[in-house]
């Protein structure tokens, strides 16, 4: 075997490209558009949650649940969903949540009570927590350990990372032209193409004897990742302080820490201890959650600085960003490359380094349109980093793991990041709200101090993220052959 055509795997054995067959095509570009579809509605609704409130009859202070209950479900259920495709089928997983997405985006569409509309957006994090790991492990266990999964890897992280950006800027337009509904309505024809082409496009793969379900964990896992959502969301919205915080929080901490000790015991456990104590998946995850932390939490401290310091409108300010997700789908297509050259603990630590270099320039940004040039450069740069980030952090948490255990792996890795999308905001939004307190109260100036404090502490947690990967996430011996 010649040296030429071949290229490191994510821990640095050899392996040669290959490339897709048209069935594998259909099957990502399915995949995707589920993919893409769910992450746009995690910010879709945020620039139209005023109006929402005024035709649906939400008072002010209640306006945060219709983000709030659809984060909750999207990131409690996420474990949950991901080993129920593991035992019950991820195409059948994948299918039902899609047709659960369906009719949850006509109901919310045509919603006329708050009662009405909260239901269709827990329906529609649930739909997210059923469909995101099933179609994450789908298209692991659909193309093998290597150059394809890595490159389809990367595309769905560009793509999804991109349904971010994407949610706020068509949620400004789509208010702005036609109504708040269709923020809803858009997702209808989407899961009906999907739903009638996944049954012929996608294998079943589960196991012939159906394994018991550790109902104990899953109750444990679940009842304890809702509380610490509820918790952050909660320290976000009043503080940390808040009776709600801290008791969502603590709650939460003590049922996980139950759902270990359970896990330990029980005979067939919801998460196997023993994958939980792989390198490659616990720092793999802790880096995800992180990569989550940092970006989307920037995009909130850049929003404030936008609308409050340089005075952007929602749209305006949600149109800005388009650069930063240009980056993200350049990141997205050539973190692949990049670890293929240079594994994907090189490209997790190189990734973290230069997205906290574009990340510590923004505290340079003034309070004049001045400032706009730096910040789109970083911005871009920084998407660009972070998507190698995220791109090395799936290969990380999902190599050299059997089939059998991809839905759980996937399921965890779609867990770290919706609870660092959850987690990013109320830390950054603590960090800044402290430093304007600090400095007598809210206006443009202070406003821009507290924004580019919590720009340095997000730089920060890149390079320290950076270190420790770089220290404990050793590459995995390779066996050596035996001589003839």
């Amino acid at each position: 075997m010649t040296s030429v055509e071949q290229s490191p795997t994510s821990f640095g054995e050899v392996r040669p490209p290959t490339r897709m067959t048209a069935r594998q095509r259909l099957v990502l570009c399915l995949l995707l558009s589920a993919s893409f579809t769910l992450a746009v509605d995690f910010s879709i609704l945020n620039v139209a949650l005023p109006q929402i409130g005024a035709n649906v009859g939400f008072s002010l202070e209640n306006l945060q649940w219709i983000a709030t209950a659809f984060a909750l479900c999207a990131a409690g259920f996420t474990l949950l969903f991901g080993r129920f495709a593991d035992l019950f089928g991820r195409r059948r997983v994948f299918i039902a949540g899609m047709v659960l997405l369906g009719v949850a985006s006509i109901v919310g569409g045509l919603a006329v009570s708050p009662e009405m509309l909260i239901v269709a957006r827990v329906a529609q994090g649930l739909a997210t927590a059923a469909v995101t790991p099933a179609a994450l492990s789908l298209l692991t266990t659909s193309f093998p350990e290597g150059p394809k999964r890595d490159k389809a890897l990367g595309l769905n992280g560009a793509l999804m990372a991109a349904g971010f950006t994407t949610g706020a800027i068509l949620g400004g337009v789509l208010t702005d032209l036609l109504s708040w509904r269709w923020a809803f309505f858009i997702n209808v024809p989407v899961a009906v193409v999907v739903v009638a082409l996944a049954p012929a496009l996608l294998s079943e793969n589960r196991p012939s004897e159906r394994p018991k379900l550790d109902v104990p964990g899953a109750l444990a896992v679940t009842l304890g990742l809702l509380a610490i959502v509820y918790g952050l969301t909660e320290a976000g919205a009043k503080s940390w302080s808040a009776p709600g915080a801290v008791t969502g929080l603590v709650v939460g901490v003590l049922l996980l820490v139950a759902f270990w000790m359970i896990e330990r015991r029980v005979a067939a456990p919801l998460v196997p201890v023993t994958i939980l104590k792989r390198r490659s998946v616990g720092w793999g995850n802790i880096a995800g959650l992180l990569a989550f932390v940092t970006e989307t939490s920037l995009v909130f401290l850049l929003t404030l600085y936008l609308q409050k310091v340089l005075g952007y409108s929602p749209l305006a300010a949600g149109l800005s960003f388009a650069v930063l997700g240009t980056g993200t789908v350049i990141g997205g297509v050539v973190g692949p490359k990049i670890i293929g050259s240079v594994g994907s603990k090189n490209a997790v630590v190189g990734g973290f380094l230069v997205q906290a270099a574009a990340t510590v320039s923004l505290v340079l940004l003034e309070p004049s349109t001045s400032s706009m040039a730096l910040l789109l450069v970083a911005t871009f740069v920084g998407g660009v980093a972070n998507l190698v980030v995220i791109v090395g952090f799936m290969v990380t948490a999902t190599s050299g793991l059997p089939d059998n255990e991809q839905g759980l792996a996937t399921g965890l890795a779609t867990m770290s990041q919706q609870i660092g999308i959850t987690m990013g905001i109320p830390i950054m939004s603590a960090i800044a709200t402290a430093r304007v307190h600090a400095l007598g109260g809210e206006n443009a100036q202070t406003v821009l101090s507290g924004v580019t404090t919590a720009i340095f502490v997000n730089a920060a947690i890149c390079v320290v993220m950076a270190l420790l990967i770089a220290v404990f996430l050793q590459p995995k011996r390779l066996e050596q052959p035996q001589a003839a």
